[in-house]
This record gives C-alpha cells, sequence and structure tokens, in this order.
C-alpha cells in the first residue's frame, strides 16, 4: 500500500470513528436505556460489511449509515433497536448476508426491521411493474407490524435527500418527486413536522432550483421588516402573559420557500400577496398540568382582547387533535400594521409532538411495551387502514399510490352516527363512504342518507360535524358510477370487487364473441390481434376490451379487419393530442408531415438530459394535463411505447410518475429560438371601465407584438372576469404580458391557466 492510500484510509477511519462517536454522545445523552454494547456491535458488523465501498460523493459508505442512525437517535428521538437497524439497514441489500445472518446475530426485531427496509424485485404489477410501488407496498406491511420501520425509512430519505447533489438530474427528479408524493405526507402523518418541512423543502430546491432561489432571496430581502412587525406585535402580548405568571417562550415562524410556492401556485398570487409568511407561536408550561388546555384559551381571551381577532380563523386542535397528535390552538389576529398575524398557542408538551411527533414514543420504549394514550389508538387505527389498502391489491401501481394518498394523508373530518358516536374520516369523503366505512352491506344497499336530519344523495360530501343516518334498500345494487365519489380505500376496494365479480362474465362473453370474430375472418394470433385493437379501439388494457365487447360498447366489423390486415390508412389515431403547438396558418403543414416520434433505443443513456429544439420538437409527446411550453420546468418519461412524453416538473401526472415509474424519468431541457409558437391561457379579473378592452389589446398586440387568438370578457355590476388565448414563444413572453397588463388602471388580478 503507498503513502497516499494509508494517508486516504488513517483520513477515512478518523471520519468514520467521529461520526459514531457522535452518534454515541447523542444516543448517551437521551432518555433511553444505555445499550452501547449492541448498538457497538451493529457498527463494526455493518463498517466490516461495507469495507471498501464509497458513495457517489466519493465518502466511505459506512458514513450514510452512520448518519441514518444519528438522524433516528437525535431528530426522531429514536432507541437503541432502531440505530441498530438503521446501521444494518443497507447491509442485506448491498452485500452478501441474509436477512437469517442478522436474525441470528442481533435477535428477530431487528432482523425484521431490517428486513422491511430491504427492497425486493419482481412482484404483483406484471408486465409493467412499478418497482418503487412494490417496496413501498412492502414498506408498509411491515410498517403496520412495527412502526420504526417507516421512521427510520424516512431517516433514510433525509440524509438521501441531504446529500442529492452527488445524484444525475433524472435521479434527482424521481428521488424529489416520490419525497414529494409519499415521503414528506408520511412524515406529517406521522407528527415529523420539522422533517416533513425539509423533505419538502429540499424537493422544492432539486425540482425548481431557479424559483427556489427566488424565493429565498426574497425572503432574505423581507427578513429586516418581519422582525419589526414580530418584535412590535408580541410586546403587549408578553406584558399580558407576564400578568398570567406563566413561563413562556414566544417565536417567530417563518413559512418555507416550499410551502410559500405552493400557495403562490394554488391561489395563483405573487411572493407580496401572500399574507401569512410571518406566524408567532406561544409555548407555555402549565401552571397546572391537568388544566393546560384551559390555560391555552385563557391566553386566547387575553391576547383578543389587545389585538382583533379574525371570526373565520380560530382553529381548535385542543379537543380533537389532529391524526398525527397535534394540539394546538390557532388564531389569527390584526396586527397593528394592519396585517393579519397567525399565533399558535400551545404547551411545552404539545410543542415537543408537535416537533418531533408522538410515533417516536409510541409503544415500544425501548421493548417496554405500555398503556395506549388516545394518541397510539388513532396511530393504530391508522395502521389498520394501512392493512384495508394492502389486503385488495390494486392492479395498477398508479393506482395502489393514489390509494394511499387519500387515504393516508388527508386531513380527518369527525362525523357522528344517529346514536352519537363519533367517527374519524379523510376529509372529502361522502355519504357513501361512510355507509361502507360501517358495513360493506349498509355500502352495497345504501340509497341515500339524512345528515344532519336532512335527505342527500350518495355523492353528497360530509363535512366536520355532521351527523349520518344512512338509509338501505335491498333493491339497491352497487353502480359502475359509484367508483367516481368515493374516496377512502375502502369503499373503492368494495365497490370494485363487487364491480370485478359481476364483469368478469361479460369480459367472458366478450372473450368468447371475439375469438368467434376472429376465426369467422380467418385471423390467427389472437393475443397479437387483442392488442392491436386494444390500441386501436384507444381501451387501456386487453381485459377491458374483451369487457367492452361483452358489454356490447365495441361492435366489431370491417374496419377492425381492415386494421388487423394493416389496410387502415396510417394516420395515427389522435395523435394531433401529440402536437404541442397549433400555429393555425401551418396547421395543414403539420398534420401532414406526419412526425416520426423518437423511439427510446435499448442503450440510450438515461443520465443525459434530452434537448427539445425547433427542429426535434414534434418528435416528442406533449401531454395536455400540464400544457409544457418553453421555459417551463420540465422532465421526460419514457411510455409503454419507448416514446418520450414532456411534463412538467410540478404536473400532478408528473408527481406520480416520479413515485412509481422514477427509472424511466429523464432531465429534459429546452434549446428553442423563439421561432416557433405555442398556446397560452391569461385570465384577468378588474373593474369595468370605458376603453379597459383597447387598453388590454394595445399592450397585448401593439406593445407586446403579441397575436390574440380568442378573447372573452364578460362584465357584472362593474367587475368584469375575462381569459385571453394567446400565441406566444415562451414562459417568459407569458411573464412579461402578465406583468404588462398589470399596469392597466383598474385590473386587479392577471394570472396564467394551464
Amino acid at each position: 500500500m503507498d503513502e497516499e492510500q494509508m494517508r486516504q484510509e488513517a483520513a477515512d477511519d478518523k471520519l468514520i470513528n467521529d461520526a459514531f462517536q457522535r452518534l454515541l454522545d447523542c444516543y448517551c445523552s437521551s432518555r433511553h436505556r444505555k445499550k452501547v454494547d449492541i448498538i457497538t456491535k451493529a457498527f463494526n458488523f455493518a463498517r466490516q460489511a461495507h469495507k471498501g465501498v464509497r458513495r457517489l460523493s466519493g465518502e466511505p459508505y459506512i458514513m450514510h449509515p452512520i448518519a441514518v442512525a444519528q438522524i433516528a437517535c437525535e431528530e426522531v428521538g429514536l432507541g437503541s433497536t432502531s440505530i441498530c437497524a438503521a446501521l444494518l439497514h443497507d447491509v442485506v441489500e448491498d452485500t452478501d448476508y441474509t436477512t437469517e445472518d442478522i436474525e441470528n446475530i442481533f435477535g428477530p426485531k431487528i432482523a425484521q426491521i431490517v428486513d422491511g427496509l430491504t427492497k425486493i424485485s419482481g412482484g404483483i404489477f406484471g408486465e409493467q411493474a412499478s418497482a418503487q410501488a412494490e417496496n413501498f407496498k412492502k414498506l408498509l406491511l411491515t410498517m403496520s407490524e412495527d412502526i420504526r420501520v417507516i421512521l427510520i425509512k424516512i431517516c433514510d430519505r433525509l440524509h438521501n435527500m441531504r446529500t442529492l447533489e452527488s445524484q444525475p438530474a433524472n435521479k434527482q427528479y424521481k428521488i424529489a418527486g416520490e419525497t414529494l408524493y409519499i415521503y414528506a405526507p408520511l412524515a406529517n402523518r406521522l407528527g415529523l413536522n420539522k422533517i416533513k418541512s425539509e423533505l419538502e423543502n429540499l424537493s422544492f430546491q432539486y425540482e425548481h432550483p431557479e424559483e427556489y432561489a427566488a424565493i429565498k432571496a426574497k425572503l432574505a430581502d423581507t427578513e429586516a421588516s418581519r422582525h419589526e412587525l414580530f418584535d412590535e406585535f408580541i410586546v403587549p402580548i408578553e406584558v399580558e402573559l407576564q400578568k398570567m405568571g406563566f413561563h413562556y417562550q414566544i417565536k417567530e415562524r417563518v413559512k418555507t420557500p416550499y410551502s410559500i410556492w405552493n400557495k403562490m401556485q394554488n391561489k395563483h398570487v405573487t411572493f407580496d400577496e401572500v399574507y401569512d409568511i410571518l406566524a408567532v407561536r406561544i409555548i407555555f408550561t402549565p401552571n397546572d398540568r391537568e388544566e393546560e388546555i384551559n390555560e391555552c384559551f385563557k391566553i386566547y381571551v387575553a391576547i383578543s382582547k389587545i389585538y382583533k381577532s379574525h371570526p373565520d380563523r380560530l382553529r381548535d386542535w385542543l379537543s380533537h387533535p389532529k391524526a398525527n397528535g397535534y394540539q394546538a390552538l390557532h388564531v389569527t389576529l390584526m396586527s397593528q400594521q394592519g396585517r393579519w398575524i397567525e399565533v399558535q398557542i400551545r404547551s411545552d408538551r404539545m410543542d415537543e409532538i408537535a416537533e418531533q411527533g408522538f410515533a417516536a414514543h409510541w409503544k415500544y420504549k425501548d421493548g417496554i411495551e405500555e398503556e395506549y394514550t388516545e394518541d397510539e389508538t388513532e396511530l393504530n387505527d391508522w395502521l389498520r387502514t394501512i392493512k384495508e389498502i394492502l389486503d385488495d391489491p390494486q392492479p395498477d401501481a398508479m393506482d395502489f399510490l393514489d390509494a394511499i394518498k387519500l387515504n393516508l394523508f388527508a386531513t380527518e373530518i369527525f362525523v357522528f352516527t344517529p346514536k352519537g358516536e363519533i367517527k374519524t374520516m379523510p376529509s372529502g369523503c361522502t355519504a357513501l363512504d361512510f355507509a361502507f366505512s360501517i358495513h360493506t352491506f349498509l355500502g352495497s344497499h345504501c340509497i341515500g342518507a339524512k345528515v344532519n336530519h336532512k335527505l342527500v344523495p350518495l355523492s353528497h360530501k360530509l363535512q366536520s360535524g355532521d351527523q349520518v343516518e344512512i338509509l338501505t334498500s335491498k333493491a339497491q345494487h352497487v353502480q359502475p358510477s359509484w367508483i367516481n365519489f368515493v374516496s377512502t380505500a375502502k369503499a373503492k376496494a368494495k365497490i370494485q370487487a363487487i364491480l370485478r365479480r359481476d364483469s368478469r362474465e361479460l369480459q367472458k362473453q366478450g372473450e368468447e364473441l371475439f375469438s368467434e370474430f376472429l376465426k369467422k375472418n380467418n385471423i390467427d394470433d389472437m393475443p397479437k390481434a387483442a392488442d392491436i385493437l386494444t390500441e386501436y379501439h384507444d381501451i387501456r388494457n386487453r381485459e377491458e376490451f374483451f369487457l367492452a365487447i361483452g358489454e356490447k360498447t365495441i361492435l366489431l366489423g370491417d374496419k377492425d379487419v381492415d386494421e388487423l390486415l394493416g389496410k387502415n390508412n396510417n394516420e395515427k389515431r389522435g395523435w394531433r393530442k401529440y402536437v404541442p403547438f397549433l400555429d393555425r396558418g401551418k396547421q395543414k403543414k403539420v398534420i401532414e408531415e406526419q412526425p416520426e416520434l423518437f423511439v427510446v433505443p435499448e442503450k440510450f443513456n438515461r443520465k443525459k438530459p434530452i434537448f427539445i429544439t425547433d427542429d426535434n420538437i414534434k418528435q416528442y409527446k406533449f401531454k395536455h394535463c400540464c400544457h409544457p411550453i418553453p421555459g417551463d420546468d420540465v422532465l421526460g418519461f419514457i411510455d409503454g411505447k419507448h416514446q418520450i412524453e414532456i411534463h412538467k416538473r410540478a404536473c400532478p401526472v408528473a408527481t406520480k410518475l416520479k413515485a412509481s415509474y422514477g427509472n424511466r424519468i429523464l432531465d429534459a431541457k429546452w434549446d428553442m429560438h423563439k421561432k416557433l409558437f405555442f398556446d397560452a391561457t391569461i385570465r384577468m379579473q378588474g373593474i369595468d371601465r370605458v376603453g379597459m378592452l383597447l387598453d388590454i389589446s394595445q399592450i397585448i398586440s401593439s406593445q407586446m407584438n403579441v397575436n390574440i387568438h380568442k378573447l372573452t370578457i364578460a362584465s357584472e355590476e362593474g367587475v368584469f372576469d375575462g381569459t385571453i388565448e394567446l400565441r406566444v414563444h415562451d414562459r417568459e413572453d407569458v411573464r412579461n404580458i402578465i406583468s404588462q397588463l398589470k399596469k392597466i388602471a383598474d385590473v386587479q388580478d392577471v394570472t396564467q391557466i394551464i
């Protein structure tokens, strides 16, 4: 070994030993029983197993498991079992050791958690297998046995996000998208608020680097004025709290860049129009622990005498905590500067739960099983919901992730049965969801409901506090349309199971009719013929094609025979949806050109970005779910036909694709030179006056030299609302037009519609 290698090895050893010592120091200062020996044993085992391996960043691989264990100990408050599992979490996956080896050396509990964290191959999703959905499913299965599996997985994901810069861009989008879609909501659901915020911000930073930097810069610019507002606002509150004899802290809480950006997108507002960037948090030590809820209300009464409170913005999570254990009283007060400021009132105990999550201290205190608290019963109900979703395997990865998303991360509402029993349901649920949550028979024979003693249809959305009585009839049967308005996993699964049973017979009939049709026309190879016609009729899969024949919604005829024999016109059905722009003057010519879509070859380098140029733009599919135009943050997705779809990175469909088929994500960049035109729609609202239309058209046509394709404006009682469809070159054009239109007198709001 040469001198350079020896020096490198010595530096690595020091780095590793220092990191492990930090972990031990953190563990020894925690409230857990001190099982240092087993943690040291796990560290030495993992260090030996990963010896000689480095991460993409260049550091020794063992630094990753140590960092995950450090997060588990310091930021989530987990004990020795979890720390050992975190140190060993990649051993089975990346080395020759097996789960049995781990069990023999460290016992069944640590082995079970490590197994839950180990990725699997193959699975239930057939040829279109989504390894991500499979692994997530396995993770949830193990999690419903031991919550520590998901807690360590979240720690693992947090460290991967903190070190994401060493990954290529396509991997960054995949990991960031999956984090935003699955792991940040999971962290939130488990009460890990700090970790949730960091995961969201890191995802945002990698997916939209320019927008992240812009918001960070604006937060820095407005920091001084925020501090001033905060200091002035809290002076009279502090006087009042001292009079009441409380030990307290008042903290300034600033909205994260991600949540500011999210609000800007959802509400179509600018940074300056996001009014709740600043919030104030009052954390107090109760004079009497039994009275902490009453004391929260006493503080609220005292401060609402100083400042006027917003009547619709009182949020009481004291009597009914959120499902993740969060308790606090939120009130919005009007400051003397004329700004609404949200004040969060919570005790020190509530604050600890809000920051770290009760799940960290749940059920297992280093092997000691304790009595359930009310919070823990809530968590058990949640784990039961997970089991229900897993009991009904979804054939499609994206459907499975949707079911998880709908049921596990939705905000909760409280509804009452006719006898006054309280039931927790996900927000957005309907009367039919409620019926299925009580019993399958009740759901499948449901004809309507009485909500607060008034008759409502099955699709009626429930609100918190509703009292619900389900009405049934034996003559009622499950209808296919029901699937469109239920949102809970249980209701969806039961309806689908009943419909599947009914449709199997029709599908079988369809298959027989198709077989006869092929025989009659002397066509062999039934599977291939079915695939050709499934695509021809624009149907998702073969099963649905047979069902459509059985239901008589498809009647097979001469055109189908021509399609099978290749006699039909080569024009692709519905191909127009792939053309990203339709410059009216050139539309005919574009359609005649019949662009050849780019097909991804087998040995395609997925790590390199694809460049979208004026010449090759027609080789890609531009999807209408998000209508991307040059200048948008975009990515590529290799679809089932090995062609490339282009989506905005923030598009809801792309978010699901990143979380289900991340290995097919590509980095895409624009290389356009303002030659082509794209559609963009702008919405305007304001006070109507004479000459308004003239001012708008002059700015767009004369000043900006942009072609207006369609203008629709309606005016009512002196207020106008309108949309303008334009032909623009790129996102920069849209930004300039919006900025100029905002300068017109009496225009109140200008936003872009996707």
